[in-house]
């Protein structure tokens, strides 16, 4: 199997008017053999464009690629000993499933008895039957598709395995099931690995290591668990969790000799007391904008929450109530934000209604607010992402 390593690199498109578009802007990023990295963003974050770039189907701009320490970037795709699956399956029509994953063996002339043994073997850990093999791709639900993709790259046993987006055309309950069998594969190949995708639970499910991008950047690198517990920014911590974390804008008060989170809010919003810590971390920020950020599962009903601090209560108005079976959601508001909460048990409360929610405050988070004005669209509204990207985590 194989190392992979970018350094410094760079893929720049010529736009309209001559303006130059940077999809990936000095990414660097070491990924271990063996090892299962999940590339991570929104649409337009230039994680497929860097994936392309490592299978040799994207020229490089600047920067350097080195696969198991040789550098690629002008080393054709055939050569470059790597299996990529695609979000379309990308399969011959008119082959059988049998044809379709011995194809690339039989172009690069291995004997027969030997192409056999692989495509049957790959067949075996897929779940694809004799019958299967048989049949040509319009006869296969969408999720015996994929595996026939993924079986195509298997039987050649690469260096490195790329996927991009494979389970973007799956139902619901059969990305489930994919994902389950593409890390059993990790697994039981141990080889390495690097999957793209723009599904966060997919990327925490599935990544020994989550890469983050947004605009071609590289905002944070971690393991999962460590991105979602230590975000880098406002940007990972709102999209890594689902629900998404809930932010509040405001600043930081001193009040009776403690500090405060105060609500920005014309109406009366949270005021919430940070834990010593905490406060030994916010106090350079006294007086200044900061984002507070918590997540829905920290959130909890009073009536519901044993010796709750007053410090950490705060109002809100119930306006959506979802219940999950064995979790409730609740969409509030609260001064001029809106907040989601979730809850283990099965609350009841009602629409309208006004609770009083406690905040663990020891799992909340605080960012540097960067200027608003500096992230203004054309239209004049505020580009939320952007703006979160450049606020740092203070805790």
């Amino acid at each position: 199997m194989a190392k992979v390593v970018i350094e410094n690199l760079y893929k720049i498109y010529s736009g309209e008017k001559g303006r130059e578009v940077t999809a990936v802007d000095n990414a660097n990023l070491v990924i271990q053999d063996r090892e299962f990295v999940v590339l991570v963003g929104p649409s337009g974050c230039g994680k497929s464009t860097t994936l392309r770039m490592i299978a040799g189907l994207e020229d490089i701009t600047k920067g350097d690629i080195f696969i198991d320490d040789v550098r690629v970037n002008d080393v054709p795709p055939k050569d470059r000993d790597i299996a990529m699956v695609f979000q379309n399956y990308a399969l011959y029509p008119h082959m059988t499933v049998y044809k379709n994953m011995a194809f690339g063996l039989e172009l690069r002339k291995f004997p027969k008895a030997e192409i056999d043994k692989r495509v049957r073997d790959a067949a075996a850990i897929l779940g694809l039957t004799d019958d299967m093999l048989e049949r040509k791709p319009k006869a296969l639900s969408g999720g015996q598709r994929q595996r026939v993709a993924v079986g195509r790259a298997i039987v050649r046993k690469p260096k490195v395995f790329l996927f991009d987006e494979p389970l973007s055309n799956l139902d619901a309950k059969m990305r489930v099931q994919m994902r389950t069998e593409i890390s059993k594969l990790h697994t039981r190949l141990a080889t390495t690995m690097i999957y793209v995708t723009h599904d966060q639970v997919e990327a925490m499910t599935m990544g020994d290591r989550i890469v983050v991008m947004k605009d071609g950047v590289i905002q944070q690198q971690a393991a999962p668990l460590e991105i979602y517990n230590n975000p880098a920014n406002a940007f990972v911590a709102g999209f890594i969790g689902s629900p998404a974390m809930n932010f509040l804008n405001g600043t930081i008060v001193e009040k009776s000799g403690d500090l405060y989170f105060a609500e920005d809010s014309a109406a009366n919003g949270a005021l919430l007391k940070l834990e010593p810590e905490q406060a030994r971390k916010a106090d350079a920020y006294l007086g200044r904008s900061v984002i507070f950020g918590i997540r829905p599962e920290d959130l909890q009903d009073r009536l519901y929450v044993a010796n709750s601090d007053p410090g950490h209560t705060f109002s809100v108005t119930v306006e959506v109530i979802e219940p999950m079976g064995a979790e409730t959601y609740l969409y509030l508001t609260t001064g001029a934000h809106s907040l989601i909460s979730r809850s283990q048990v099965q609350l009841k409360v009602e629409v309208n209604s006004t609770i009083e929610l406690v905040a663990n405050i020891k799992r909340a988070h605080l960012f540097d607010a960067a200027r608003k004005s500096d992230f203004a669209k054309p239209n004049g509204e505020l580009d939320t992402d952007k703006w979160h990207a450049a606020c740092p985590l203070i805790f």
